[in-house]
């Protein structure tokens, strides 16, 4: 057991380096990428980083889906998007402000309250069944479509100022260092071929792989040490560490890009997200189901209120002086999300509103 537990700590330890690194591996190269590209980073966060930023809760709807009851998927999917936006969001906004641009407050953040709405509309009727998952991947299908033709369209127009991005980066790169020795040495080699397209391919596909393997690696070495060590009850587990475990991907890319000063990335991968996690994953879930359709409980309704709400919360933000997602707005989201924790566990052991 001594021996086991040892294991467990290192595994944790070793997911939270895989995360910080694979992050600044993800969002170097997807901000390379963009620059390359000249589209806005937003849109490569909205796209190529919210899927893969969503995988971890792609393979739980998956699997539970054909090997399962179905009842994780809905709580999976809006406990990540209340956590994407209250905390991921708020974090992010709270190191710095996050601006938001004209087409995301008139097209992407509309979008993804309206998808909210849908999503709770429909199970709040009735379970999801398959048709309704049709209707939710074409949806998604034509929001991708909408952002692959605006793409090509901030290419053509030449938005970025790659040119002088590039003249900048190189006139860097020739400066003398007044650090040396091997770890200097590689550094400048690493930003040499960060101008090279293959390269931020696959430092992109690499720095995906190492944050989706961390998550996986912190949410099991995390759920042994808290159930079997600390004998804290699965309950809480499940609430904490599982949703917030498929959600890591999102926090440590955010934060990274936000720290960066990527911005883009960070706002486009919680929405794009979000968007994601509401019509594909939800979608991939119903239609797995077939016949049976997802379970949506009381809980599930309370939880999608939540997540519109949180929605909203970032779509009235970014009408400010500043259009951006300020510090204030931040601590709001961080706020809100303990108001929410803090009913969730009172209702599970005190209040029982519902079950």
């Amino acid at each position: 057991m001594v021996g086991k537990s040892i294991l467990m700590i290192f595994l944790l330890l070793l997911g939270f380096v895989l995360l910080v690194k694979g992050a600044d591996f993800f969002v170097d190269g997807a901000s390379g990428i963009a620059k390359k590209l000249k589209v806005s980073t937003f849109i490569i966060g909205v796209t190529v980083v919210a899927l893969g930023t969503s995988a971890p809760e792609a393979a739980v709807t998956i699997m539970d889906a054909t090997t399962g009851s179905g009842d994780l998927i809905v709580g999976n999917i809006l406990g990540s998007n209340i956590i994407n936006i209250l905390l991921i969001l708020g974090v992010s906004a709270v190191i710095c402000n996050l601006p938001v641009e004209k087409t995301t407050r008139m097209i992407d953040l509309p979008f993804l309250i309206l998808t909210s709405v849908l999503f709770v509309l429909l199970g709040f009727f009735n379970n999801f069944s398959w048709w309704e998952g049709v209707i939710l991947l074409v949806l998604y299908l034509a929001y991708m479509a909408y952002n692959i033709v605006f793409a090509v369209k901030q290419s053509k127009l030449q938005l970025e100022e790659a040119h002088t991005v590039c003249a900048m980066e190189a006139e860097a790169a020739v400066q003398p260092q007044a650090v040396t020795g091997w770890y200097a040495n590689l550094k400048l080699k690493y930003e040499a071929l960060k101008d090279k397209v293959w390269f931020l391919i696959v430092i992109t596909v690499i720095g995906l792989a190492m944050v989706v393997g961390g998550a996986q690696l912190v949410v099991d070495s995390a759920e042994f040490i808290a159930v079997d060590l600390i004998k804290i009850p699965s309950e809480i587990v499940g609430l904490t560490v599982v949703a917030f475990g498929t959600s890591l991907p999102e926090l440590v890319t955010s934060v990274s890009a936000a720290r960066k000063g990527d911005v883009g990335i960070a706002t486009g991968n919680i929405i794009g997200s979000n968007i994601a996690n509401i019509l594909l994953i939800g979608g991939l879930g119903a239609v797995c189901k077939g016949s049976l359709g997802l379970p949506f409980s009381t809980e599930g309704l309370v939880s999608g209120i939540v997540a519109l709400v949180a929605a909203v919360i970032i779509f009235v933000s970014s009408f400010g002086k500043k259009k951006c997602i300020g510090r204030a707005a931040g601590i709001v989201m961080l706020c809100c999300l303990v108001a929410y924790y803090a009913f969730i566990f009172l209702n599970l052991y005190v209040f029982k509103f519902y079950v």
